[in-house]
């Protein structure tokens, strides 16, 4: 019987994999997709400093890693169910039933998808499915496409579609509405965009962002956006055109928009066609715990973490004894926090199992003051008040469970 069942092989489950390995113990990693990698496998940029990240790269050093320690890495596998009988947990999946008394469940986001007329069409595409297609399976997406939805996720990934000679006309809001929320609102929309206005390409954009974060500068802003928009990587970023309608018979033909004003009212007489023959929507991302809900887990919605996410503490323990959660489904950063989540709940799963000896408290310390280096150090937020939400998540740890779940843990949860 193994020690640790890790639910997903993106950088939280391998980088766990690893730390719960290298401390003693028998560890088995289960994803559905056909590779280890997760997120990882589809990220390619570059870094504030020059340097590049190539997601391909550093998922193939964690799976080689882990391989050397001998950890069980199962791919194609699903899991469908997750509950605990006595002090085993048993893990429900499509090649039958494991059991371990410790699991890591490290799952990542979904998309939000955004539904809008003729989503349904071939060629429509979440925005993380064009990165998956392109940098993975690397088949060209089309030749000619919209965006639909602005967010710092869409920006990396059209990053990404240029780099592969991949065609964006322009980028353009989806209609405002109950299902677009604030992502049909201009002013919510670029109020987040100013979070990563330190990367604009010119030092005139990223001085008059420092301006437009006043109230008042970025109504007027708003007011005055230029109607052909402005260029992010070339690419026209239109904040007062929403998409109507996704037009075509057989497949994508075109999308069908119209001016907006500054609140996101759509201005009569204005609609055009923009033709294009692919369509990728950006509705953001949340955390994927449906798995950790199954199980009986308590759940808190923070906004600021993306959405609804299970009670955990700051060493990636649940309310559930043996069950630990790490990387987007904790709340949505980077590949690099999460790979820095994993080690903690590794090293947190080894403590707790009495491995690793007298030294597993201090890498344990170590691991939690690596993810708040991590974190100073992104050059992004995809939730620029995460440091606020986790701040929440912790205090309601502390006030719920810390008495009697980690009484016999001495590292502070700040």
């Amino acid at each position: 019987m193994m020690d640790v069942i890790i639910i997903g092989a993106g950088p939280a489950g391998l980088a766990g994999a690893i730390a719960s390995a290298s401390s003693g113990l028998k560890v088995t990693v289960i994803d559905e997709f056909v590779k280890p990698g997760g997120r990882l496998l589809g990220q390619l940029h570059q870094e504030p400093s020059g340097e590049w990240w190539n997601g391909i790269k550093e998922s193939e050093r964690l799976h080689q890693e882990a391989k050397k320690l001998a950890v069980d890495i199962r791919c194609g596998v699903s899991v469908y169910n997750l509950e605990k009988n006595d002090e085993l947990w048993n893990v429900h999946t499509s090649i039958g039933t494991l059991t371990a008394p410790h699991v890591l469940v490290a799952t990542g986001a979904a998309e939000y998808p955004i539904p809008l007329p003729g989503w349904t069409l071939p060629g429509v595409m979440s925005i993380g499915a064009a990165q998956v297609m392109t940098n993975v399976h690397r088949v060209q997406v089309g030749k000619k496409g919209i965006i639909i939805g602005a967010n710092i996720l869409a920006f990396a990934i059209l990053n990404e579609l240029q780099l592969a000679g991949i065609h964006v006309d322009r980028i353009i809001l989806p209609e405002k509405g109950p299902l677009s929320g604030k992502a049909g609102e201009p002013e919510e929309v670029m109020k987040s965009l100013l979070n990563a206005a330190h990367l604009a390409p010119s030092p005139l954009l990223r001085m008059g962002s420092r301006f437009m974060k006043n109230d008042w500068f970025r109504k007027m802003g708003m007011k005055f956006f230029p109607k052909n928009g402005v260029k992010v990587n070339g690419t026209p970023l239109l904040l007062k055109k929403a998409a109507l309608e996704i037009i075509g018979t057989e497949q994508v033909e075109g999308v069908r928009a119209a001016d907006t004003d500054e609140y996101g009212n759509i201005i009569p007489g204005t609609e055009t066609i923009y033709d294009a023959d692919f369509v990728c929507i950006a509705g953001g991302l949340y955390p994927l715990a449906e798995l950790t809900a199954v199980a009986g887990c308590p759940f808190q919605y923070i906004p600021e973490l993306g959405g609804h996410v299970p009670h955990h503490s700051e060493t990636m323990e649940t309310p559930l004894e043996g069950l630990y959660v790490a990387g987007n489904i904790t709340g949505i950063e980077s590949g690099k926090i999460a790979m820095a989540q994993g080690t903690i709940a590794g090293f947190s799963i080894a403590k707790h199992a009495g491995k690793g000896g007298t030294a597993i408290e201090e890498k344990l310390e170590q691991a939690v003051q690596n993810v708040h280096i991590v974190r100073e150090q992104a050059a992004i937020q995809f939730n620029p008040e995460i440091d606020k939400g986790r701040k929440e998540m912790y205090e309601i740890w502390e006030r719920l469970y810390a008495n009697n779940v980690i009484q016999s843990s001495n590292i502070k949860i700040s």
